[in-house]
């Protein structure tokens, strides 16, 4: 997932992105612990996407607030 792709999309598709992404994580975990996991690759895919997520959420926060950093 982009940054570029992110930004485009409204306050509210990025959390429920990030919802999803959590959800993906949490099954990701029981699979690791259980030994089903096949990609585990995809377990650093999905922290990485839902940090890029929040920092936008970040950024935006700030731009509603004028002077506050």
């Amino acid at each position: 997932m982009k940054a570029s792709d992110l930004r485009a999309k409204t306050i509210d598709e990025l959390n429920s992105q990030a919802a999803d992404l959590r959800k993906e994580q949490f099954n990701l975990r029981f699979q690791r612990a259980s030994g089903q996991l096949e990609n585990t690759a995809r377990v650093g895919q999905v922290r990485r996407d839902i940090a890029r997520i929040a920092t936008l959420l970040a950024e935006r926060g700030r731009q509603a607030k004028p002077g506050a950093r």
